[in-house]
């Protein structure tokens, strides 16, 4: 129902994103993507490219007056510094800089120079960079509108980096509460933690290292019923896994509590079903994380995932040269401390974008305003169940 696809590289012009199976009149407007495009930056331990790029976003098809056509829409976002690397990174004549040959450890650069056969770094790197989200957020900023439209609202927060985390919490955020995580410098909801996380970066960033974390994005107001139990690939929870497990450094992914109910009786690791009339059925817990048997619950819906360092570091691992094979250190571009504040938004992102299309295949209309009837027909029919 929902598909994009982007393109552009960390050095390139820009980063072009296309958008295909957004309905007719959805209020969308470059400021909205603009404004997740400017939450991504966010975290203290970012780069200094954090300070350098604007990511201004110009519509180029699919919206006319603020309002989307129901045709493919068409995002551009320009590089800042391509003016400086115009000339390596040119798309026509011949390369003006040394291949790049220095290869660095926890990248793709030696399994990608081995599957294409180059001999020049930069052919991998340039892609297989963090850059390649600017995409991932313009799309699902995109998706993340339509929701909105229904009253479906995604947050973020971090749990944990570097090994110091905010404690267990009695009973789940709620969306308020969530709403205010970019006000911390690290969006944790636990102000002492934050401190705590704040002095682990600074230590990390003194010893020219970097840190990884845990960051958790739960989603309000979804019905029952989004996704399907009938086929793997259909499945809610396996396709919002693969989109989070496909963001760069992502390493683990899990639903409501995941490993921790791996650790529990089955007596205790389930949530008790109960009725109210003009509520319909709810859970007095929400271990599953609003999705059983691949499909939501009514829940909400809460997904954990475990981000690495960065595998770049100030000071560089010892590695191998991919010509010479000799011994040297491994190349360095400019990267983040710690980038799990913003990885967590960049999964919101991600998340929106599944349960737009997950959302979509329910209710099916071309337009919002048969969207929008539907889904109050959905949520009708499911309290008066």
């Amino acid at each position: 129902m929902l598909r994009y696809l982007d393109a552009g590289e960390s050095h390139g012009k820009g980063m072009v994103c296309i958008v295909e199976g957004l309905p007719y009149g959805l209020p969308l407007r470059a400021a909205d993507i603009e404004h997740d495009m400017a939450r991504r930056r966010l975290g203290y331990g970012r780069g200094a490219r954090m300070g350098l790029e604007q990511d201004k976003v110009e519509m180029l098809s699919g919206v006319r007056a603020g309002l989307t056509l129901g045709s493919p829409v068409a995002m551009l976002v320009m590089n800042a510094e391509y003016a400086k690397w115009s000339g390596v990174m040119a798309a026509e004549g011949d390369k003006t800089a040394e291949p790049l040959t220095a290869l660095r450890p926890g990248h793709a650069d030696l399994a990608g120079a081995l599957k294409y056969g180059t001999r020049d770094l930069r052919d991998i790197l340039e892609r297989a960079s963090a850059r390649e989200t600017v995409g991932r957020v313009c799309a699902g900023a995109a998706a993340g509108r339509l929701l909105c439209e229904l009253g479906i609202t995604i947050y973020s927060h971090v749990l944990e980096v570097g090994g110091t985390g905010a404690g267990e919490r009695s009973e789940p955020p709620t969306a308020g509460e969530m709403k205010k995580a970019d006000d911390d410098p690290m969006r944790c909801l636990d102000g002492e933690a934050s401190l705590r996380m704040l002095d682990v970066v600074d230590v990390a960033r003194a010893a020219g290292d970097s840190l990884g974390g845990i960051f958790e994005v739960v989603a309000f107001g979804l019905p029952a019923g989004l996704g399907s139990y009938v086929h793997w690939d259909r499945r809610l929870d396996g396709r919002l896994a693969a989109v989070v497990m496909s963001i760069p450094a992502v390493k683990g992914v899990e639903i409501g509590d995941g490993f921790k109910v791996a650790r529990t009786p089955g007596s205790q690791a389930s949530d008790t079903i109960c009725h109210e009339e003009g509520r319909g059925f709810y859970r007095r817990s929400n271990r599953a994380g609003g999705l059983e048997g691949g499909m939501s619950n009514g829940e909400p819906l809460v997904v954990r995932a475990a981000m690495k360092p960065i595998p770049t570091l100030a000071k560089p691992l010892v590695s191998v040269d991919l010509v010479s094979k000799a011994e040297v250190s491994a190349a360095v571009e400019r990267a983040d401390v710690c980038a799990v504040p913003a990885a967590a938004v960049i999964a919101e992102s991600c998340v929106a974008f599944v349960l737009a299309d997950a959302l979509l295949e329910k209710t099916g209309g071309d337009s919002m305003d048969e969207i929008r009837e539907r889904f109050q027909a959905v949520l009708k029919e499911q309290a008066d169940f």
